[in-house]
């Protein structure tokens, strides 16, 4: 396939401009045309991300997470032991107390590969303190609620060991939120952080009720996607229950804890007076093929948009993550390709990017992923600045695949985005809807790439809605 060196393609008619060259970026004089996928071979597919590498890196993050929270626990009870002893016995002869702490090996060296990660994700691993970001006003709390949902990379290649350390569930079409009940009141926002209800519900310190029972303080959060046709809230993980933080527990323990805990409230009852809401769970399989099929075609009471998989490993991260993953195709998903305004199918991929104070227009992916690079007196011209969401549409020339990382992209800018929208697309999205126009990942790709089909019997997990 012949490259030519790199530029941005523009559109000389309307508000499109020309945008600006860089260097390390190349485009294609054709649109790249992917291989037929052969459903016998599913390793065999073309490699458009490095989706795969980054699950594995997440998961060796968080053993070295608890590793680094083991040892300071260690530390901690070790130095306190220490002083007390001090304290007790003036003399210093008595050796200090070893405190043995589970998990913890000879191996606790940071790999510089995962450092700069870890570094960033610090603040997410403390417990989340909602009391005090309910204080904030305005665009602040948007901000800060905006960064709490965990979101799930789009499937761009098949997960190893799917049946053995996957969930699978349907996911409800409509609006993703986050739930927070606490002080007598619950309130719900959406993926940007705007409030999208505040209601009395069941849920712990939701509603004030003479009956209440449990401090006052304590609050629970849930990850819901709210379904408008039936009004209800359908919880697909837990987050906190009663003040007691789930973020650094397993997906497994997380949707049985939720299974548990959620219909003691009566929050799945016929909505009242003080329960305007009504919460449901969505079954949740493990992914061998008797499951992924009954997640697929199985009978649900909302419509459906996609199939979520969750590593069973995982913990609750927020932002993007590689061990959450959503699939859509015609049969599960009215909106497999992204719509334009009017709801039509554009001919051409659209997607957006974020512009940074360099110049380059990325994903919001952590670290974003580069797509190219404007030209100084193309922002100028415009008014942009750095932080505006920036449409672009993909011609002719396509994208530029090399090892799964992106090498080149014929961009062609169309506009400002609404202000409403809080995030660039991720780099996951864009190569789904790229591989969905010619080569998508299918339904006989999942299963095919499932080696034993009776392995688990797809019963559901302890979680049935």
């Amino acid at each position: 396939m012949e490259f030519h060196s790199g530029r941005l393609i523009y559109d000389t008619i309307s508000r499109s401009e020309r945008i600006g060259r860089l260097p390390s970026f190349r485009t294609i004089t054709n649109c790249a045309k992917m291989a037929p996928h052969d459903v016998r071979r599913p390793h065999k597919r073309p490699a458009i991300s490095d989706q795969q590498k980054r699950r594995e890196l997440s998961l060796q993050r968080q053993q070295q997470n608890r590793r680094d929270a083991q040892q300071q626990a260690r530390s901690l009870a070790s130095t306190l032991l220490s002083l007390s002893s001090s304290f007790n016995e003036p003399s210093t002869s008595e050796p200090v107390l070893e405190i043995e702490m589970n998990g913890l090996d000879s191996e606790t060296e940071c790999s510089p590969e995962l450092l700069p990660e870890r570094e960033f994700n610090e603040p997410a691993l403390k417990e989340l303190d909602v009391r005090q970001a309910s204080k904030l006003k305005g665009s602040e709390a948007r901000k800060w609620f905006s960064k709490q949902l965990l979101l799930p990379e789009w499937m761009i290649d098949v997960p190893d060991r799917l049946s053995e350390d996957w969930y699978v569930f349907a996911r409800p079409s409509g609006k993703r939120c986050f739930v927070v009940s606490s002080n007598g009141t619950t309130i719900s926002r959406l993926r940007n952080g705007s409030i999208l209800h505040r209601f009395p519900s069941a849920l712990p310190n939701g509603a004030k009720t003479k009956n209440a029972s449990g401090s006052g303080q304590t609050y629970s959060i849930l990850d819901c996607i709210f379904h408008e046709t039936d009004q209800t809230y359908y919880v697909i993980d837990m987050i906190c229950w009663r003040g007691y933080s789930l973020y650094d527990c397993t997906a497994e323990f997380r949707f049985f804890w939720l299974n548990s805990k959620l219909v003691e409230t009566g929050a799945c009852e016929s909505p009242s007076y003080y329960h305007k809401y009504r919460f449901s769970l969505v079954p949740v399989y493990s992914c061998d093929q008797n499951g992924l099929y009954a997640a697929y075609t199985g009978a649900a009471p909302f419509v459906k948009d996609g199939l979520l998989f969750y590593n069973k490993h995982s913990h609750y991260q927020p932002g993007n993550t590689p061990l959450a993953l959503v699939w859509k195709d015609e049969n599960c998903s009215q909106y497999v390709i992204d719509t334009d305004s009017n709801g039509q199918v554009p001919s051409q991929q659209q997607l957006v990017l974020e512009l940074q104070g360099d110049g380059k227009v990325a994903t919001s992916d952590d670290p974003p992923v580069d797509f190219g690079c404007l030209d100084g007196d193309f922002i100028e011209k415009l008014g942009l600045s750095s932080g505006n969401l920036l449409r672009f549409t993909i011609g002719d020339g396509g994208l530029t695949i090399v090892d799964g990382r992106i090498q080149g992209a014929d961009l062609q800018y169309t506009g400002k985005v609404n202000r409403a929208r809080a995030f660039a697309d991720s780099y996951s999205k864009v190569m789904f809807q790229y591989a969905a126009r010619r080569s998508p990942l299918k339904i006989d790709d999942l299963l095919a790439s499932i080696n034993s089909p009776n392995d688990g019997g797809g019963h559901d997990t302890e979680m049935v809605g």
